[in-house]
């Protein structure tokens, strides 16, 4: 039988984290004497209530933790945060009922980006730092997981970075502990960096704290309608566009340039094929750009570099109607929805490193058509590629795939029109925010889709950012049978 106490445990724990983040909206809406302080207030104290509660009944803190108590744990505290994060959406003057909480929580804590909140430029301050700090949260979270909790489950070949010892979990705890406060450090100070660089080229503190958040989470909600075109300043697009490729990087490979090694990020092979995939695709959008709507090339690589760096990393920002810059930029933006960026990044979607195993793996059985009796191995950074990590990141491709086109037949068959539909369906497995088309475009949002859309898409977001298996596991019958 499954020992759920120390799950029960953390998860505690994460609520009261989230009620006492309640507090900074709280105190924002006070402070401009909004009357939504009071739906903090209470959204928090109901919220500190439960998970103080969990604490003091379970009284459990995991010393070991096992391997299914580690996939429940994934699944059901990206569950239960959410559901109380609903909480402030569903009281406040929004007019959202609880599907929509759900599903803008939802969005906010897997740093996908997709809203159904209109008239952003006038909503309450109070809410709009919410859905930052939601995307802050998302954002360290999903570090903490990727270099800690994939890894020891072994999914998608996440293997690959496993840690020393992590086989082990009285060694586990310690040493996860002791990164996630480096990483919580490097993450704070880049977010504290990117806001001072906006507030100096032109934003308020408010916009530049807010979008310095969801920036370094490559989450992409902003405080305006328009998103970041709405400030009109080519300064803050550049200094966002470098911020997204930060916030795309492994923030292990930060830790070890803080402590001395400052190259090892260069020598890192995801991290160069991130950049030259992301140079490849900013100069040829720029190009299709500049001919297609007979502006000056300077302007279209700025555009070109904000936007195509924003879908390739799942951010959602948007400075430009890109839907409008031809056929060509159209199916990019389509394609590079399922690029991703580093593992151990905020990132989402299906990430370099599998791309990387991909290809070594048909090199070699290339070179194995020519050679059948040559000895061949795989590598990656340096390492050998096991069979193992070959079938656990092939059987990822396809479980990825294969549930992006399931969902897309369900928003079809639901009532979205095709464009909508499968672009919507890469949007919220991919975790990216914005799709194609006039309805879910960068111009516009998932408001005016039905609720039973809305509920597949919030689980096409959790799916893609517990990146499927920790989530589908659940569903199988022998798993808890032990």
């Amino acid at each position: 039988m499954l020992d759920f106490r120390p799950v029960l445990y953390i998860v505690g724990i994460l609520l009261t984290t989230l009620a006492a983040a309640m507090c900074a909206p709280l105190v924002a809406d006070l402070v401009v004497g909004h009357p939504d302080w009071q739906v903090f207030a209470g959204s928090a104290g109901l919220t500190a209530f439960i998970g103080i509660t969990l604490m003091l009944t379970t009284m459990a803190p995991p010393d070991r933790f096992s391997v299914r108590q580690a996939f429940v744990l994934t699944t059901l505290s990206w569950l239960a945060m959410t559901f109380f994060a609903a909480l402030p959406f569903v009281f406040a003057d929004l007019d959202l009922d609880f599907t929509d909480a759900f599903f803008e929580a939802m969005s906010g804590l897997t740093t996908t980006g997709s809203t159904v909140i209109t008239s952003l430029d006038t909503a309450p301050s109070g809410i709009l730092l919410w859905r930052a700090i939601l995307q802050w949260l998302g954002g360290i979270g999903i570090i903490v997981m990727s270099i800690a909790i994939l890894p020891m489950l072994k999914i998608g070949g996440n293997q690959l970075f496993q840690m020393e010892s992590s086989d082990r979990s009285e060694k586990v705890l310690p040493r996860v502990a002791q990164i996630a406060s480096g990483v919580g450090f490097v993450y704070l100070a880049l977010t504290a960096g990117c806001a001072a660089l906006l507030w100096a080229a032109g934003l308020k503190g408010f916009d530049a704290i807010a979008h310095g958040m969801t920036t370094i989470a490559t989450g992409g909600f902003s405080t305006r309608d328009a998103s970041v075109g709405a400030f009109l300043n080519p300064t803050v697009e550049v200094i966002i566009t470098c911020f997204m490729i930060l916030g795309a990087l492994p923030f292990v490979l930060y830790l070890q340039a803080v402590r001395g090694k400052p190259l090892v990020i260069l020598r890192d092979t995801q991290v160069r094929w991130f950049v030259c995939i992301v140079i490849f695709f900013v100069l040829s959008v720029a190009i299709a750009h500049h001919a297609n709507n007979d502006i000056h090339i300077l302007r279209a690589l700025r555009e070109s570099a904000f936007n195509v760096v924003s879908i390739m990393t799942g951010t959602g920002f948007s400075s430009a109607n890109y839907a409008g810059w031809g056929a060509f930029a159209t199916g990019v933006f389509f394609f590079i929805m399922f690029i991703g960026g580093c593992a151990g990044s905020t990132t989402c979607s299906i990430k370099i490193f599998r791309y990387q195993v991909l290809y070594e793996t048909a090199k070699m059985q290339m070179k194995h058509l020519i050679r059948p009796h040559g000895i061949f191995i795989a590598n990656f950074n340096g390492q050998p590629i096991t069979d193992e990590v070959e079938n656990s990141v092939m059987s990822f491709f396809f479980l990825f795939m294969l549930t992006f086109a399931l969902l897309a037949g369900v928003l079809h068959f639901i009532g979205l029109d095709f464009l909508t539909a499968i672009s919507a369906a890469a949007s919220a497995i991919c975790n990216v925010g914005p799709a194609l088309g006039d309805i879910v475009g960068p111009t516009g949002n998932y408001s005016t889709l039905p609720d039973s859309a809305k509920w597949a898409l919030s689980a096409g977001m959790l799916l893609g950012r517990l990146e499927l298996f920790t989530v589908l596991v659940l569903f199988a019958p022998w798993f808890w049978r032990g």
